[in-house]
């Protein structure tokens, strides 16, 4: 059993929860993710790792209220335990690969949106253990949704924080702030990294195209089971299969087939609908813990 260590609220219908997970944590990697389940017959949820302490034996983890297994989930308070908590499990992020030397050489910007700011920020704060400050660009539709920021700025060069609404920091999309940094304030960045829902890394990719900047997505939004053997989250990278939880979640975007991955998704929202329209009354919140 996993037990829940730590628990606080992030935003509506976002929270985050440290799990006491001892091997996980030593292994844990920037980029990499977990599959939880709560218990003997829960679902299968993978969730990209938030933040990790190898000392402490925690992992931490950042979930959005969406389906009815994660309503369930938001139940759980500090004390009670998951009956699994499985990995690491995916390729670290490509930054790992690379030499530091070679790191320190490049400008570097991430941008997240709403949920994705969670697996950015282990990247971003390894990058500040390294000596390498990234800027990162927050994206959400309003205030109350801009998460993680404090404990972004301490590892970050810059953080601009966007909002659809102008309630807070920049008024307008992450695309239209990332081009106002590069074609209005100077800004020249060798690697874009971006995070966040399908359409925004689809349009971040188009525009990153169109000004010349290497770009790597996670593709962690399409995972299903977490293993590769649902084939759920296949796609085609540079004309070619494969499996974003087994081969990634990270791929360079400029040769992921956002279009077929968009339409995989909408399939499995869908059918995601229609069993929370079927198991409404009897969801099973508050079950088992």
């Amino acid at each position: 059993m996993y037990k829940i260590v730590g628990k606080k609220a992030l935003a509506p219908q976002i929270f985050l929860m440290d799990i006491a997970a001892p091997r996980v944590a030593k292994s844990a990697q920037p980029g990499q993710f977990i599959i939880i389940k709560m218990d003997e017959k829960g679902e299968r949820i993978p969730l990209t790792i938030s933040d990790f302490d190898a000392e402490r034996g925690t992992v931490t983890i950042v979930v959005q209220t969406i389906g009815c297994s994660t309503k369930e989930m938001e139940n759980y308070e500090i004390g009670d335990s998951f009956s699994d908590f499985v990995g690491p499990l995916g390729q670290a992020s490509e930054l790992m690969s690379e030499s530091i030397e070679e790191l320190k050489k490049k400008k570097i910007v991430f941008v997240a949106g709403g949920l994705g700011t969670a697996p950015v920020y282990p990247q971003v704060k390894w990058l500040n253990s390294q000596g390498v400050k990234a800027d990162v660009i927050i994206g959400a539709k309003a205030k109350e949704y801009v998460i993680m920021e404090e404990e972004m700025k301490k590892v970050a060069g810059n953080v601009y924080p966007c909002t659809d609404d102008g309630s807070y920091g920049y008024k307008g999309l992450v695309t239209n702030k990332l081009k106002e940094l590069v074609q209005n304030e100077g800004k020249k960045y060798d690697l874009v990294v971006a995070i966040g829902p399908m359409i925004m890394m689809k349009f971040v990719c188009k525009l990153t195209e169109e000004l010349g900047i290497s770009t790597i997505v996670s593709m962690n939004p399409i995972m299903v089971d977490g293993t590769g053997m649902c084939g759920a989250c296949r796609i085609t990278v540079d004309g070619k299969t494969k499996f974003a939880c087994v081969d990634g979640p990270e791929f360079d975007g400029h040769k992921v087939n956002f279009e077929e991955a968009m339409r995989r998704q909408a399939m499995y929202k869908t059918q995601e609908v229609s069993k929370n329209e079927g198991i409404k009354a009897g969801c099973g919140l508050g079950g088992t813990k």
